[in-house]
C-alpha cells in the first residue's frame, strides 16, 4: 500500500473508526527497547504492574508451542525467554482489547482466541520452514485482523458482513471487496492504519494491508514482493491451519486457501503431503 495517502483518503477509510492510542506502558517499553542496551529487568518490572499483561505473557510462555518442561510463574523469566520484541507485540494486542466495551469483547471472544492461535502457529511455521522472519511472522499473526474489533465497534452488523465476505471469497472476489461494497472500508485498511500509528515495522504494516490480496501478490512473479510474500505465505498457511474461515467467517470451506494454497506451498517449497503433516503436528501442539 502506498504511503502517500492524502488525509482525505485516510479520513474516508477510517470514517467514524477510532484507532486506539498506544498505551502508556507501551511507550515506556518502546523507550527502553530503543536504548542501546535494553534492560530486560526494567521491561519485566513494567509488565508486572499490569495484571492483564502479566497473565497474557505467562499464558503464552507456558503454551505447548514453547515446549517448556516446567511451567513458569516468573515475569522476569518469561521476559528473558520471549525477548523484548515479542513482548511489545503482546502489549499492542492487549491494548486493542482495552478499547472495547464488555459486550463487544464477548462477541469477539472467538476473535481473540484465533488471533493468538494464528500468531503462535505463524511462529511455529516460521521456525519449521527455516524462515528468517520469526518475530515479524508472530507480529503479523497477532495483528493481521486487528481491524476486525475496530470495525465491529463502528458497525454493529459487521460480523454478518464478514461472514458474507468469507462465503464469497475466491479468485473473483476478495474478502475485502465485500466489505468495501457494503461498508466503504475494510478491516485490512483499518488494521494497516492501526499498525502504522503503533509504529509496527513497515513490512508488517504492508502485509496487514495486503493480507486478503494474496492472490495478486503470488501471481506476480517478479522478485520485488519477496519480503511481503515471505510474511504472507506463513500467515496464509497459519490461517488455514487455525481454520480462520470457520472461526471468523463461519464457513465450512476455506475458499481463500483453495484459490491461493498451491501458489503459497510452491513458494515455500512444500508439497501438499509435507503441509498436511506439518498441519497435523501443529494442531496436536495446540490441542495440549
Amino acid at each position: 500500500m502506498s504511503q502517500e495517502l492524502t488525509s482525505e483518503q485516510i479520513q474516508q477509510a477510517l470514517q467514524g473508526i477510532s484507532v486506539p492510542p498506544q498505551p502508556q506502558i507501551m511507550v515506556d517499553l518502546q523507550m527502553e527497547q530503543y536504548m542501546p542496551d535494553p534492560d530486560l529487568g526494567v521491561i519485566a518490572r513494567l509488565i508486572a504492574q499490569d495484571p492483564g499483561l502479566s497473565g497474557a505473557l505467562l499464558k503464552i510462555v507456558n503454551s505447548a508451542h514453547y515446549g517448556l518442561a516446567n511451567k513458569i510463574a516468573s515475569i522476569q523469566r518469561a521476559v528473558n525467554l520471549l525477548g523484548s520484541r515479542s513482548i511489545i507485540n503482546l502489549i499492542n494486542a492487549q491494548s486493542i482489547k482495552g478499547e472495547m466495551s464488555d459486550e463487544t469483547i464477548v462477541v469477539l471472544n472467538r476473535f481473540w482466541d484465533t488471533a493468538q492461535d494464528v500468531a503462535m502457529t505463524s511462529l511455529t511455521l516460521a521456525k519449521r520452514i527455516g524462515s528468517q522472519t520469526v518475530d515479524e511472522s508472530y507480529a503479523l499473526g497477532l495483528f493481521h485482523d486487528c481491524g476486525v474489533p475496530l470495525m465491529l465497534k463502528r458497525f454493529p452488523e459487521y460480523m454478518s458482513v464478514l461472514e458474507e465476505a468469507y462465503a464469497k471469497a475466491g479468485p473473483e472476489c476478495r474478502v475485502v471487496d465485500t466489505e468495501n461494497r457494503i461498508l466503504n472500508t475494510n478491516h485490512a485498511v483499518v488494521g494497516y492504519f492501526t499498525a502504522k500509528s503503533w509504529r509496527l515495522p513497515e513490512h508488517v504494516s504492508n502485509a496487514i494491508a495486503n493480507h486478503h490480496n494474496a492472490l495478486a501478490i503470488f501471481q506476480d512473479e517478479s522478485g520485488r514482493n519477496a519480503p511481503l510474500k515471505n510474511l504472507l505465505a506463513i500467515l496464509k498457511m497459519a490461517e488455514h491451519v487455525c481454520s480462520s474461515h470457520r472461526v471468523l467467517g463461519n464457513q465450512a470451506i476455506d475458499h481463500e486457501w483453495n484459490s491461493i494454497g498451491h501458489m503459497v506451498l510452491d513458494y515455500v517449497g512444500l508439497s501438499d503431503y509435507d503441509f498436511e503433516n506439518l498441519k497435523e503436528s501443529i494442531r496436536e501442539l495446540s490441542a495440549h
